[in-house]
């Protein structure tokens, strides 16, 4: 066959690449009719040349994703998720290589607390059921008179009388060492101490406790407790000379007092000692007066008040 043909009236002549031999395919990606021109030059076909510049037109408009899947390799994605626990790993470690437990830490710390509220809870709701309340007491019934009494059922842990506003009678609080020397004082009720019979129940609360470091160290300082009292919601308009001046006029010498606040409560507490113990027991019926513009509470002091130790001057 003739590798061209001649064609009438035209200066060019068409030649046609020959087919590839072993598979009968146009050799390359080049399907298309390559032109010459008589004078040797070559021309792409107008309507190729038009195609391929849709195609890039197309292409240029389009927005691709280069995170796409189809992008990576198969093999990159497990590349990528070792990468991904490598960091994780690093994450869950300390700076010295070692597993960070700061998560279980936490975990720890807030079962820690969860505990020591259910401890704190657990022994409240004992002292409770240790502990019975009493009634109706005359004001001339002291605390260690009152223990006596009660302590005939048990051991007695602690005693606490406090004054009642609203009459001239007293109440307190009794802890045992046991729960069955508090039920057991629940026959106490209707026992005469003093000029009233006193009533016993079991009580609602417990008896807040006294830091250690202020309970008396002494027999001197037993003493002292015995002639002070515990006086609060002090307005905190009263000045220290008020809060002495009511309480001389109505009970007797005062030798000793401390007034006490902060900027957190909106009333202030006192300590005040007396000369004699017999004036500290007159001032436990001063329990709802008004002592400025707020009805005070008074009650015997479990503590004494030691006088201020000078703080060593600075060098």
């Amino acid at each position: 066959m003739a590798a061209g043909a001649e064609m009438t009236g035209e200066d060019a002549v068409v030649v046609q690449s020959p087919p590839n031999t072993d598979t009968d395919k146009p050799i390359g990606n080049n399907t298309n009719n390559v032109v010459i021109s008589s004078n040797g030059g070559k021309e792409t076909d107008s309507k190729s040349d038009f195609k391929m510049q849709d195609i890039v037109d197309m292409l240029s408009k389009l927005k691709l994703n280069p995170l796409a899947k189809e992008f990576f390799p198969s093999s990159y994605s497990h590349d990528r998720k070792s990468e991904n626990d490598l960091v994780q790993n690093k994450k869950n470690q300390g700076t010295d290589g070692f597993p960070n437990n700061r998560k279980r830490r936490n975990n720890y710390n807030q079962g820690k607390r969860r505990l020591n509220g259910r401890a704190f809870k657990a022994q409240r709701e004992d002292s409770i059921r240790r502990t019975v309340y009493v009634s109706d007491i005359d004001h001339n019934v002291t605390e260690e008179r009152l223990a006596a009494l009660f302590s005939g059922y048990g051991q007695v842990v602690d005693c606490r009388v406090c004054g009642d506003s609203h009459s001239r009678l007293r109440f307190a609080f009794v802890e045992f060492a046991d729960e069955h020397s508090a039920r057991a004082a629940l026959s106490l009720c209707g026992t005469m101490l003093g000029f009233s019979p006193v009533k016993v129940l079991p009580s609602k609360t417990a008896i807040l406790p006294v830091n250690p470091t202020f309970l008396p160290r002494s027999e001197d300082e037993r003493e002292m407790c015995a002639r002070t009292v515990y006086c609060t919601n002090i307005d905190k308009k009263v000045s220290q000379a008020d809060v002495k001046n009511f309480f001389e006029s109505k009970c007797g010498e005062v030798s000793r007092l401390r007034l006490l606040g902060d900027q957190v409560h909106s009333t202030r507490i006192a300590f005040v000692e007396f000369v004699m113990a017999e004036s500290a027991i007159v001032a436990l019926d001063c329990c709802g007066q008004l002592l400025g513009s707020q009805p005070i509470r008074v009650s015997p002091s479990k503590t004494p008040v030691r006088p201020r130790v000078p703080r060593p001057a600075l060098q």
